[in-house]
């Protein structure tokens, strides 16, 4: 690995392994102080940094096919905030799937779940079941669709 290792100026590595001119690993964190750049913005297949960008990306800010990070965009998205086709994380918005303390996608699962489908401590859906459930087939511990149960129960 090519590197730069002056934890004073911050940390940029890179494989010499290359696929398609992006480098397999990539490390980079901190700022050189004395020229004024940022080195954490790490870019390869494998990219680990405060920002990183790479089919798996992780870092303060992530995004890539997997981004696992603070803030998180990719098709599968892990994090503080986390943007994606499934996204798992304390605001997890998705395509598909979320799954957080507040989530928002299609399927929604977390403390305040909104999406067609929303299963939480407060659910917002066309389907909702929890502990607070508004929409238009409900479940929860005052109401009791007929039809939620039904399509909840479908899932056992």
């Amino acid at each position: 690995m090519e590197s730069s290792t002056n934890f004073s100026r911050g940390i940029r590595c890179n494989s010499e392994t290359k696929f398609w001119g992006i480098p397999l690993i990539s490390i980079a964190m901190g700022q050189d102080i004395e020229k004024g750049e940022i080195r954490g913005h790490a870019k390869g297949i494998i990219a680990v940094g405060d920002i990183a960008t790479g089919g798996l990306a992780i870092g303060g800010i992530a995004h890539g096919v997997v981004a696992v990070g603070g803030i998180s965009v990719g098709i599968i998205a892990l994090g503080g905030l986390s943007v994606g086709i499934v996204a798992l994380g304390g605001l997890a918005m998705a395509l598909c799937i979320a799954l957080g303390g507040l989530a928002i996608a299609p399927i929604a699962v977390g403390g305040c779940a909104i999406g067609f489908v929303s299963i939480g401590g407060l659910a917002i859906g066309y389907y909702a079941t929890g502990g607070v459930a508004y929409g238009i087939h409900v479940v929860s511990y005052s109401v009791q669709s007929s039809e939620a149960i039904r399509f909840f129960n479908s899932f056992r």
